[in-house]
């Protein structure tokens, strides 16, 4: 067994592209499902292993309740503040400023995709 890729719905693909696209992911394929919906696929490019999002479009539908069981993705970077920076000029805010969760640990912090998804920002310097 192995990890293939998360899925969750959204509400407008190219809205939601355009956030991904900003973090540094590219699309990588869409598959229509039928006539009822659509899947886009997103990875990064410097990886060689399949996308790991598939973001689900279902014709007809504006708005999900998204529950509380999902807790977020998380997304490594090397320099957070310049990630917020990057993002910021995109319109694109944290929930909050950056922070730790213990003494010496890695910085992080939240912001949310286009359909109010938690992403999981954390400044690591191996997250390649």
């Amino acid at each position: 067994m192995r990890y293939l890729h998360t899925c969750y719905r959204i509400t407008d693909i190219e809205r939601s592209i355009a956030f991904y696209e900003a973090l540094g992911m590219r699309e990588v394929g869409r598959v229509p499902i039928r006539e009822e919906a659509i899947n886009v696929f997103l990875g990064y490019p410097e990886s060689e292993a399949e996308p790991r999002l598939e973001l689900t479009y279902n014709f007809g539908v504006d708005h999900y309740e998204l529950g509380s069981g999902y807790g977020h993705i998380a997304l490594g970077c090397e320099d957070l503040e310049a990630t917020l920076q990057r993002l910021a000029a995109l319109g694109i805010e944290p929930e909050r400023p950056p922070y730790s969760i213990r003494a010496g640990g890695s910085r992080l912090c939240f912001v949310r995709d286009p359909d109010g998804y938690r992403i999981e920002l954390i400044e690591r310097r191996d997250s390649r």
